[in-house]
């Protein structure tokens, strides 16, 4: 495997290497001999130079010979499995440096054939993906080979309920380069209630294109097992809401059989309490009127007759008007219902007062009144029983009002109900004509009864 070349000059060495073959990750050898040719005894320096010099080697590495003597030294090869090494013809020199004359310097050349190996790192992410009816997948591939790849992409699911799309569904890597594919998977059905379903999957990778099935397994793409992945299909509808349905419907059915009737017949009853029928002026029943035996029209249940209270106005200010109070009812050992009405008329500016009085030996337990503004008058009305403010009203608010008590508010003999009205401007009434004095009334009504 080796021969011996003249030299050109006085002390350059006769040199040839033969070409050699190694497959990445394992080690070969080739030999160099070299001869002195000269008339002296020369050193030599032999170091590998080239694309080769990074994982090469020569053994020894200094030569001292004899004129017209030689020795073979041992060339190492030793290329990693790494992407960085190309397959194919690389070639190798060694510079051969003679000691004495250096112009002598001889780079013997030579091939070393790297042979191919196909190495593929992949990876998915994530590797659960949960979705209604889709989700989402990165297949990440290297070539850590040392020859272009063609790769394919393909899913395997038990059942085959999942539809799989790969973007792109090739792809061509150089060696040493990454790159990511895009999945996409879908589920045919919706789950609308219950509990999530899995669905696992794998992704194979595999070489593809021309001759890859043929090629010899010694340099077949090495793959790792298929990836391993899985698609969760949640429910549309989660199982806290079935709950929340469940309770709402079962309030709603408690609303309408039980709540829903307690509360109608709460509510009559609390209305039939408060608005309790009365007699109308001058009626049988407000005079004290009976037909039974031993009665008499207009007479009460023990022969007494009723009796009604006048009423008296008072002013102060600049404004002009009365104040009228009247009475009407029959007395009787239980009482009689009974009513006066408070008429003032008060120039805008000043105030004025109308009032009623209880009459001597009654008592008057009032139970409704009823204010009216039928001019839309702007001022104040203070109402007051006795010494007891019962409110004071602005008159814009409104045109007519009512307060009812089912407890009446009582109000002893010779105790006054007043209505104070403060004019501030007359409105106008319905004849569309503005009023040139402000006019409230105030109707009073309840029990009138003995207290002797």
């Amino acid at each position: 495997m080796t021969s011996a070349a003249a030299s050109p000059s006085p002390g350059a060495p006769g040199l040839d290497i033969p070409e050699v073959s190694v497959a990445p990750g394992s080690t070969a050898s080739t030999s160099l001999t070299v001869r002195n040719d000269s008339d002296i005894v020369e050193a030599y320096r032999l170091e590998v130079v080239g694309d080769c010099a990074a994982w090469a080697s020569v053994e020894p590495e200094r030569l001292s010979l004899y004129p017209g003597t030689s020795e073979t030294v041992t060339i190492r090869l030793a290329p990693p499995r790494s992407f960085e090494v190309r397959a194919g013809e690389v070639p190798l020199a060694v510079r051969v440096l003679p000691t004495e004359h250096p112009e002598a310097v001889r780079v013997p050349e030579t091939v070393v054939r790297v042979g191919e190996f196909r190495q593929l790192r992949t990876e998915i992410a994530p590797r659960r993906r949960r979705g209604w009816l889709r989700g989402r997948y990165r297949v990440a591939v290297r070539n850590e080979g040392n020859v272009p790849v063609r790769l394919g992409f393909t899913p395997a699911q038990p059942g085959e309920e999942l539809g799989f799309a790969f973007r792109p569904a090739v792809r061509d890597l150089e060696p040493g380069e990454s790159a990511e594919v895009g999945l996409r998977v879908r589920i045919g059905r919706p789950v609308w209630f219950g509990s999530p379903v899995s669905w696992p999957f794998t992704v194979a990778v595999a070489e593809t294109g021309e001759g890859a099935e043929d090629r010899d397994p010694d340099v077949a793409l090495d793959v790792r097992a298929p990836l391993d992945a899985e698609f969760v299909q949640i429910p549309v509808f989660p199982k806290w809401l079935l709950a929340v349905l469940a309770a709402l419907l079962a309030l709603l059915l408690a609303w309408f059989t039980l709540v829903r009737p307690a509360v109608r017949s709460t509510a009559k009853e609390a209305a039939d309490e408060v608005v309790q029928p009365r007699p109308t002026p001058g009626s049988p029943d407000e005079q004290g009127a009976g037909t039974g035996p031993g009665q008499q029209p207009g007479g009460g249940a023990d022969g007494g007759q009723g009796s009604g209270g006048g009423g008296t106005g008072t002013g102060a200010g600049q404004g002009t008007g009365t104040g009228t109070g009247t009475g009407t009812g029959g007395g009787g050992a239980g009482g009689q219902q009974s009513s006066a009405t408070i008429d003032v008329q008060t120039s805008g500016g000043a105030s004025r007062t109308g009032t009623y009085t209880v009459p001597a030996g009654k008592e008057f337990g009032i139970t409704d009144i009823v204010v009216a503004n039928f001019q839309g008058d702007e001022g104040v009305l203070t109402i007051n029983f006795g010494e007891r403010k019962i409110t004071t009203i602005a008159l814009e608010t409104f045109r007519n009002q009512d307060y009812h008590w089912v407890t009446p508010i009582r109000i002893t003999e010779n105790d006054t109900v007043t209505a104070q009205v403060t004019c501030a401007k007359p409105g106008t009434p319905a004849t569309g004509r503005r009023a040139q004095a402000c006019h409230e009334v105030l109707n009073v009504s309840g029990v009138l009864s003995s207290t002797r």
